[in-house]
């Protein structure tokens, strides 16, 4: 089951069209341009060039849109959210842009191009290379990607998800995990049987996981900020 219209997808992606093997070096290169597009530490640039300080000494630390919109005030926590939102979808148009111009060996690597976009992307953002491999916690880079991976269903259910568990918990953190852990499944129903792209969606919500690892100990502890609290360094 593919997510997005076929009508929708010819006209957002271009016809290239590579052999087969050529899979054995546009994946590789597809990752490493992904990932680098995923590094670029918009919270960090935002907060140096316009707001004149470092988002990583300010609230949490983190380079992402919830301390940036504790730090920087909501127009800045805008501003970085739609980046780093912006980053993850030109990484998903690329992976459908090869998806839909390389031919798979097999049924179930036909997706791997967009599960090897959603990845490098995600993790580009958690380890940036350019902030001695760390970053944020990959939530509004992977959200920008799912437009293309899971399409407007997958989505709209991860907004959801997000959204219902932060208004009853008033923790955004709750909301970002239960996005997280939902992902592997979307991926499983939108995408059955391509095992390749389900293996990287799982992975990847993984690694969101293990990034807000202080924020599930602190949840734990009941110590983790609420929306409204002012964040605790």
């Amino acid at each position: 089951m593919f997510p997005l219209p076929t009508s929708t997808v010819h006209a957002l992606t271009p016809t290239i069209k590579f052999a087969p093997d050529a899979a054995v070096w546009v994946l590789p290169v597809l990752f490493v341009i992904t990932f680098l597009l995923g590094s670029i530490p918009w919270g960090v640039i935002i907060s140096k060039c316009v707001y004149k300080k470092d988002i990583r000494k300010e609230g949490s630390g983190n380079i992402g849109t919830t301390n940036a919109m504790r730090s920087l005030g909501a127009k800045g926590g805008i501003i970085v959210f739609l980046l780093d939102f912006s980053k993850g979808l030109l990484a998903g148009w690329l992976g459908l842009l090869v998806s839909n111009n390389v031919i798979a060996l097999a049924d179930w690597l036909a997706g791997a191009p967009l599960g090897v976009a959603f990845i490098g992307c995600v993790w580009g953002h958690i380890f940036s290379p350019w902030l001695e491999f760390k970053g944020g916690k990959g939530i509004a880079v992977a959200v920008g990607a799912i437009v293309f991976v899971f399409g407007p269903v997958g989505l709209l259910i991860e907004i959801a998800v997000f959204i219902i568990l932060v208004i009853i918990t008033k923790y955004v953190s709750v909301g970002s995990i239960a996005a997280a852990v939902i992902c592997p499944f979307l991926a499983l129903w939108l995408h059955f049987g391509q095992w390749a792209l389900i293996i990287m969606c799982a992975i990847a919500a993984i690694t969101v996981i293990w990034a807000h690892r202080a924020n599930i100990k602190r949840l734990l502890s009941g110590t983790e900020n609420r929306i409204g609290k002012k964040e605790v360094a």
